[in-house]
Parts: C-alpha cells; sequence; structure tokens
C-alpha cells in the first residue's frame, strides 16, 4: 500500500466493511437475533423480488478488490515483472507490489466465497465465509510485518500501530471459527476492521498529506510519541462510532421499522 492513494483506498474499504459489521451485531443485540443469520422481512413478490434477495456484500468486496489492483498497476512505473536477472543475479523486483496484490486477491478469493454461499449454493455456508476470512487476515499480518523491515521513525512506529492492530484481528476471526455466533467477538471484529481502516487512512495523510503542510521528523522523538497519540485518539473514536451505530440502529428497528 504505497502511496497516499494506495493507503486511502484500502483503509476505506476497511473501515466500511467495519461500519457494515458494527450495523449486523448492533441488529442482533436489538432484534435478539444470530448475528450470522439476521431476520429479513419477506419481499413482495414482484418482477424486482429476485434483485431485492442478492446479498450484494461479496460483490462489492469483489469490485474493491478489483479497484485495489487497477490502482496498484497504475502506481507501477515500468515494466511489471517478478524476477529480472542482471549481471547473473536474478532479483526479486517490486516486491511491495506483489505482497499488496497478494493481500487484494485475498479479499478478491473471499469476495467470490460470500457470494457463492450467500446467493448460488443451495444452503449458506456461513463456516467456509469466515474461513476465507480468516485467511484474508492470516495472510494480511505477515505482510504487515515484512513492511516493517524497511521504515523507521514515524513509518515503523505508525506500522507498528496497525500491526498491532491486525494481530488482534487475527486472533479474533480465528476464534470466531469455533464461536461463529458469539456476539462479543463480532463487535471485537467491526471495532478492529473500523479501527485498522481508519488508522491506514490517517496513514497515508501523516506519510504523504500531513494536514499541518509540514512533513514528519522521523528524527523526532516528539513526533513519534504523537503518532501513538493519534492512534489512541482512532481507538477512542471507533469506541464511539459502535456506540453511535447501536444508538441508531435502536432508533431504528424499535421506533421506525415497526412502522413500515
Amino acid at each position: 500500500m504505497g502511496g497516499f492513494e494506495g493507503h486511502l483506498y484500502p483503509g476505506l474499504s476497511l473501515f466500511l466493511y467495519g461500519l457494515y459489521h458494527a450495523r449486523l451485531v448492533s441488529r442482533a443485540l436489538i432484534c435478539n437475533s444470530s448475528v450470522q443469520y439476521p431476520p429479513h422481512r419477506p419481499w413482495s413478490k414482484g418482477r424486482w423480488a429476485k434483485l431485492r434477495q442478492i446479498h450484494y456484500v461479496g460483490l462489492l468486496k469483489i469490485l474493491s478488490a478489483c479497484i485495489l489492483v487497477a490502482q496498484e498497476l497504475h502506481s507501477i512505473p515500468g515494466q511489471f515483472v517478478l524476477i529480472t536477472k542482471i549481471f547473473h543475479q536474478r532479483n526479486f523486483m517490486f516486491h511491495k507490489q506483489w505482497q499488496h496484490l497478494t493481500l487484494y486477491m485475498t479479499f478478491f478469493l473471499s469476495g467470490c466465497v460470500d457470494t457463492v454461499s450467500q446467493n448460488l449454493l443451495p444452503q449458506r455456508c456461513a463456516a467456509l465465509e469466515q474461513g476465507a476470512q480468516t485467511l484474508a487476515t492470516f495472510i494480511f499480518l505477515p505482510l504487515m510485518v515484512s513492511h516493517m523491515q524497511d521504515t523507521e521513525g514515524v513509518e515503523l512506529q505508525t506500522h507498528m500501530l496497525l500491526t498491532q492492530t491486525m494481530f488482534l484481528l487475527t486472533l479474533v476471526v480465528t476464534a470466531e471459527l469455533w464461536a461463529p455466533n458469539m456476539v462479543l467477538l463480532w463487535m471485537m471484529k467491526a471495532f478492529l476492521y473500523l479501527i485498522t481502516g481508519s488508522w491506514l487512512m490517517q496513514m497515508g495523510f501523516m506519510l504523504y498529506k500531513p494536514v499541518s503542510g509540514y512533513k514528519w521528523m522521523d528524527d523526532d522523538k516528539h513526533d513519534i510519541m504523537f503518532a501513538t497519540t493519534f492512534f489512541c485518539w482512532h481507538v477512542a473514536f471507533g469506541a464511539i462510532l459502535m456506540i453511535w451505530i447501536y444508538g441508531l440502529s435502536f432508533l431504528w428497528y424499535c421506533y421506525l421499522f415497526v412502522s413500515f
């Protein structure tokens, strides 16, 4: 995820995915239903009845992954190759770009699994969907660890904080395989997705387009400490946003939705 757009677009995708899971958790708590299989009101028969029953989350995953891949390929200068031979040496070229594409393809695979499971199979296989999601987080975590090898200062600190969040997210989605309907795990997953997405977007501004107009200094310990403070603000922001989503969902399902 190099450059400003390379941090902004993936962060926005993860943030919106976190909002989606926060809404699912809120509805499950308010309606006292399963998180994986929320209740749906029957659609009226008609020309658009089948279209309204389609689950679009997997399709949106596929679309976002394709956009991220296109953005990554567009930002690569010159010929995009895996290995090049220079002076009888075989060098691994564009290693970060290949890592980004590997990550995007795992989310593309997760979207394909969601689409097939929710729309094409006779009976939805939620375990398969969660397995594909867990695979994506398992791949995300070592890629982020590898990204920290060539960084220092503020960039290193921001990536370390992101890696900590991804480690917790990996633990949560792994535990979810054995407890798929535990609401607390879904709540933590939504919360960590929100933090990961918002922090990725924040990293894009901090490293490439600082709002103040002044570049962050890697040799200034105050900048490094303030980067950690920024991250703590994102954690608090994620918690407040979860509360707001629950409050709006409570208003919708208890007062507005029943009147339709």
